[in-house]
């Protein structure tokens, strides 16, 4: 990822994040996000579709995008899940340092994952 893409990804919060099932039912939903570096990382959920679809497939897709200027970040990647830990707590301090509604709603460990989304192929336009 280069620099660009990475301030773009960190200027924005709102991106749409695909899915697929097992049998590779697509899935795309808008979520929330923060950057660590250069890895996404998303709040879930427990009993959603995207969450039961990354157990059975762990690959992504995420695009952050505006129509004008027409700009965009995609964003091919492996997801993993982490619930509680040290790790956990510090995902979840980046999440509330960027997010009020995060803030204003808090939650700890164990009551909402945390998906970390390791880019494999990344393409931009427009920046």
């Amino acid at each position: 990822m280069n620099k660009k893409e990475v301030m773009f990804l960190n200027n924005r919060g709102l991106g749409r994040l695909a899915t697929a099932s097992k049998d590779l039912m697509p899935h795309v939903i808008p979520v929330m996000y923060a950057m660590d570096g250069e890895r996404v990382i998303v709040a879930v959920d427990y009993g959603t579709r995207k969450l039961k679809n990354l157990r059975e497939n762990p690959k992504v897709s995420l695009v952050v995008d505006e129509y004008d200027p027409n700009r965009a970040v995609f964003i091919q990647g492996t997801c993993t899940m982490v619930e509680k830990g040290p790790e956990y707590l510090r995902l979840l301090k980046i999440l509330f340092k960027k997010f009020d509604a995060y803030r204003n709603n808090p939650w700890g460990e164990g009551e909402s994952p945390i998906l970390t989304i390791t880019p494999l192929k990344v393409v931009s336009w427009g920046l």
